[in-house]
């Protein structure tokens, strides 16, 4: 059993009594949205169903656009949606021969709305999807979608992973909003946070990643704390790895984030950054996301008179984006909270220092302040000016934390031993769904 998964306390149950119980499994990994380049879910759906695979499972993803990208050997059923926010037309009105069926309708009238309808559509079409396949998976693994299509029978045991509970982002943004419009408009949208609740309720197994995320699911959510385990993910680090030949860049500091999601804090690092330069003029920030064209942030760079030391850049591969960690001087990770934090695990894994503050689970990923990270509070622009700096300024200590923090990701955070504790929850998934089935 892994380390994560006796952290946890999964139960070894009878998954290993027998040869029928360790045989490979087939797993079906739902994914209503996998972009990998923007969230963290399309990351997960890649990197587990790569691992999953790499053990000898045969995984496939079945998932809705903007569809993941996975690796050889993981193949891909896309269950597509109207894709009604797509770029560059967000928000369409489909024509006339583009529905289907009913479910097109309601993913058209929701929108209409105002509300995000995907996490509902999605799982109806899931359902039906599995209904036509029944008995060709062991297990359904939902990445997530938490809709009421996949209450009930689906052929096969249920575990769902829940990252954090999306209540928390939509409390941000009502707090963030200007003015009561904006505040119902958040509301309408994330109307379907109150489905997610009811069917988290009546989940049999979820999977989250970090003990943080845990308590959040037990207080946002009411699902019973001895329903979850935990299973921490982590860095590919045979791709997120040092190399002292790439040149570090003075003053780069580095980050990812969506520009004006609150939860993401890019807003403090902003005006972090306009302290910092009075003193270090060379400071500069390269944001991994798309650049908004307005909203809190843009009109911040604008205030600050950042615009030649802010630069965004998006749709990078992953060579370029590990680069680019590679020659920052710092990697900061500036959120109000996250349920783990992909970007400080991937930074860490590096060798690049990292700057992060306490929201959520990242002191779960980045360990403890001056031993393998420098640590500031939440939305605090002045503390995370003054960490900046202070690491800057001091080689010694830069050279110092990325080792440490180097060294945390490979023995606690690979995608290898993530999915070596998804497997104990599968088998002891499949094993409680034999018992019932008696």
């Amino acid at each position: 059993m892994t380390a994560e998964a006796v952290e946890a306390g999964t139960p070894a149950g009878p998954a290993g009594t027998s040869a029928a119980a360790d045989r490979p499994l087939r797993i079906a990994l739902l994914t209503y949205k996998g972009n990998p380049y923007c969230g963290g879910q399309g990351v997960y759906v890649r990197h587990l169903s790569r691992e999953l695979a790499r053990l000898g499972h045969s995984v496939e993803v079945i998932g809705a656009q903007p569809y993941p990208v996975l690796d050889e050997g993981v193949p891909l059923t896309e269950l597509g949606s109207l894709d009604l926010y797509r770029q560059p037309d967000p928000f369409r009105t489909p024509k006339r021969g583009e529905y289907r069926d009913w479910i097109d309708g309601l993913e058209v009238a929701t929108m209409w709305t105002g509300g995000f309808p995907e996490p509902l559509t999605f799982s109806l079409r899931a359902r039906r999807h599995l209904a036509a396949r029944r008995g060709e998976f062991d297990v359904v693994h939902d990445n997530q979608t938490l809709g009421y299509g996949l209450l009930g029978d689906l052929g096969a045991p249920l575990v769902t992973t829940i990252h954090h509970p999306i209540t928390v982002d939509r409390q941000l943004e009502i707090d963030a909003a200007d003015g009561r419009r904006a505040r119902a408009s958040v509301r309408r949208w994330y109307g379907f946070t109150r489905m997610q609740k009811r069917v988290a309720r009546r989940l049999p197994a979820v999977v989250t990643v970090s003990g943080s995320s845990k308590q959040e699911i037990t207080d946002h959510l009411g699902v019973r704390p001895e329903r979850i385990r935990v299973v921490p993910i982590g860095a590919d680090t045979r791709l997120f790895s040092p190399d002292p030949a790439v040149p570090e860049i003075p003053g780069r500091i580095v980050t990812t984030s969506s520009a004006d999601v609150p939860l993401k804090g890019l807003i403090h690092l902003v005006e972090a950054l306009a302290k910092l330069r009075t003193s270090n003029p060379s400071a500069h920030l390269v944001v991994v996301g798309k650049r908004a064209e307005d909203g809190p942030v843009h009109l911040a760079i604008e205030r600050y008179g950042l615009g030649d030391a802010v630069q965004f850049v998006k749709g990078i591969s992953d060579a370029e984006l590990v680069d680019l960690v590679r020659g920052a001087q710092i990697a900061c990770v500036p959120s109000l909270y996250e349920g783990f934090s992909l970007p400080a695990a991937e930074a860490m894994a590096t060798g690049t220092p990292l700057v992060a503050t306490t929201g959520g689970a990242i002191p779960e990923v980045a360990g403890a302040d001056g031993e393998s990270c420098l640590a500031v509070p939440p939305g605090d622009a002045d503390a995370l000016a003054a960490a900046l700096d202070r690491l800057l300024g001091d080689r010694e200590l830069r050279e110092r934390l990325g080792a440490a923090g180097r060294e945390r990701v490979l023995r606690r955070f690979t995608w290898a031993r993530a999915a070596e504790g998804t497997v104990e929850l599968y088998r002891a998934a499949v094993a409680a769904h034999a018992r019932a089935a008696r």
